[in-house]
C-alpha cells in the first residue's frame, strides 16, 4: 500500500556513491503536521528488497542458523562473524523464490512448505531496504546439499544447528545481535505451540 503525501517536495537527488551499494543525499522540502516547512538534507542507502528465513525441525527442536563475516560489526567492535538466519536479495525474484534459493544457497536444505510472515524495514530512517520475512518446517532430510554459499561470490558461510531455547539464550548473552534474527526466533517462541 502506497500512501502519497502533499507535505513532502522533493528538490534535488544527488548520487554520492554507486558501488556495492548506492547513497544519495536528497534535499527536500517538509511541511510538519502544523503547517511550517522546513528545508532538510538526507543522505539515503539504496538497497533492495530483500527475504530472510527461519528453519526449524520441530522433532529436534533444533533451528538452522549461519554464521558468515560481516565488515560492519567488524567496525563496530561487535562480533565479525555474526550468527543469522539465512537471507539474501531477491535480485528480480519474487521474495517466495528468492528465499528458496538463498536457504538452498547457504544451508543445503531443500523447502516443502514456505509460510510468508510480515515484511519489515530495518532502518527506515537512511535505508530503502525492505525484508520479506518467512518460515518453514524442516528435518533432517531435507539437507540435500552441504551449503555454505557461492564460491563465485566469495561467501564462507558456516551452517550451524541449534536448539532453539539456546538461540534465545544466545540473544540475552549478546551473541547473536542480528536484527532479523532476533525478531523470528522471538516469532518462533511466541508461536512454536501452534505449529
Amino acid at each position: 500500500m502506497s500512501e502519497k503525501t502533499d507535505r513532502v517536495v522533493i528538490k534535488g537527488n544527488e548520487v554520492l556513491s554507486d558501488g556495492w551499494t548506492r547513497m544519495s543525499r536528497y534535499s527536500l522540502d517538509y511541511t510538519d503536521r502544523h503547517g511550517q516547512t522546513h528545508h532538510l538534507s538526507r543522505e539515503i542507502f539504496h538497497r533492495t528488497p530483500a527475504a530472510c528465513i527461519l528453519l526449524y525441525d520441530r522433532q529436534r527442536d533444533l533451528v538452522v542458523l549461519v554464521r558468515q563475516f560481516r565488515l560492519p560489526a567488524y567496525l563496530t567492535g561487535d562480533p565479525p562473524f555474526m550468527i543469522e538466519v539465512p537471507a539474501g536479495l531477491l535480485d528480480g525474484a519474487e521474495p517466495e523464490d528468492a528465499i528458496r534459493r538463498e536457504a538452498m544457497e547457504e544451508t543445503g536444505y531443500r523447502l516443502r512448505n514456505v509460510r510468508f510472515l510480515f515484511k519489515a524495514m530495518m532502518t527506515p530512517g537512511a535505508v530503502t531496504e525492505v525484508v520479506h520475512f518467512f518460515y518453514a518446517d524442516i528435518d533432517a532430510d531435507d539437507r540435500v546439499e552441504d551449503g555454505g554459499g557461492l564460491a563465485e561470490e566469495h561467501e564462507d558461510i558456516e551452517v550451524m544447528e541449534i536448539e532453539a531455547s539456546e538461540a534465545l539464550a544466545m540473544i540475552e548473552r549478546g551473541e547473536i545481535i542480528d536484527a532479523k534474527t532476533i525478531m523470528l526466533l522471538h516469532w518462533l517462541a511466541l508461536n512454536k505451540s501452534g505449529l
